[in-house]
């Protein structure tokens, strides 16, 4: 089963980055679909059958923990895995995503580690494989 992963961040490396770790730690035959903003991220998920949403907190016209509270209200959305990835280190903001629904919420920089073992339940061995990661 191939998996589709919408990536939304305001930044194009960013985004370039999260695709990269990603194929790194396993999911290289996934689907990328990218938004620059939560509105367009938002749109995506609703109009594809995405796997899992990767969001920016920090992001124009619709910040990451809207994004996160609008896919968690909707019946047919709510069951979406959300990781969030912030350069925020405040542990109330940290608490207020996963209270709102955040599969995991991940600090930038990426770690690939970090990455990995967040992503693990969704590796499938059959087609993905397990990679070897080192640890940071």
């Amino acid at each position: 089963m191939k998996m589709t992963i919408v990536i939304a961040d305001d930044s194009r490396t960013a985004r370039f980055l999260i695709r990269q770790y990603l194929e790194m730690v396993g999911f290289y035959q996934a689907e990328f679909i990218e938004a620059e903003n939560g509105s367009q991220a938002l749109q995506i998920v609703k109009e594809r059958q995405a796997d899992l949403l990767f969001t920016d907190y920090k992001m124009p016209e619709m910040d990451g923990l809207d994004l996160l509270r609008r896919v968690k209200a909707s019946p047919r959305l709510h069951d979406l895995p959300v990781i969030v990835i912030t350069s925020f280190a405040n542990q109330a903001k940290i608490d207020e995503l996963s209270e709102n629904g955040a599969l995991a919420v991940l600090q930038k920089p990426l770690s690939l580690s970090k990455l990995h073992e967040t992503m693990k339940p969704f590796l499938s061995a059959e087609d993905y494989g397990e990679q070897d990661i080192e640890r940071e």
